[in-house]
């Protein structure tokens, strides 16, 4: 009976050691880690492949705005084109200098103006300007002056 009970024991013991040397070794603990870092790094994995997918479809998004807008640019170029291209077409002559409210005021202007002046002349002008004076010196007067020396 000893003979089986110890060799029972000498099973049971091996089973633990085994157990227990799996549990505890080196390469058990660094498999563990590594399993950890492997789901890790695929769990990381999988959320940088929806980002890049979340970008490149806001990217596909921010450049068809952009054909859209470079597509209305395009057609209000067209259409300045074409202004330029009609107005380049109009002689100068027939395009006023004034504009026809400007041309009638000046018209206004002009008559009122000219009637002030036939007014003007109608009247007889008999006195002299007032910066004329009545008294001449005679400091223009083309005459030779005497120098008084009173050494």
């Amino acid at each position: 009976m000893n003979v089986v009970l110890s060799l029972a024991l000498l099973i049971v013991g091996g089973i633990i050691g085994f157990f227990a040397h799996r549990f505890f070794s080196n390469s058990s603990q660094a498999q563990r880690k590594l399993a950890e870092q492997a789901s890790q790094s695929e769990a990381a994995l999988t959320q940088y492949k929806l980002d890049v997918a979340d970008h490149l479809a806001s990217s596909a998004q921010l450049l068809e705005q952009m054909n859209s807008t470079c597509q209305t640019a395009m057609k209000q170029m067209e259409e300045s084109t074409q202004l330029l291209q009609k107005a380049s077409h109009i002689e100068e002559a027939d395009l006023p200098f004034f504009s026809q409210e400007t041309q009638e005021q000046l018209a206004q202007t002009a008559a009122l103006r000219h009637q002030k002046r036939t007014e003007d002349n109608s009247s007889e002008i008999t006195e002299p300007p007032l910066d004329y004076s009545s008294n001449p010196s005679g400091l223009f007067v083309d005459k030779k002056q005497t120098v008084t020396n009173s050494n």
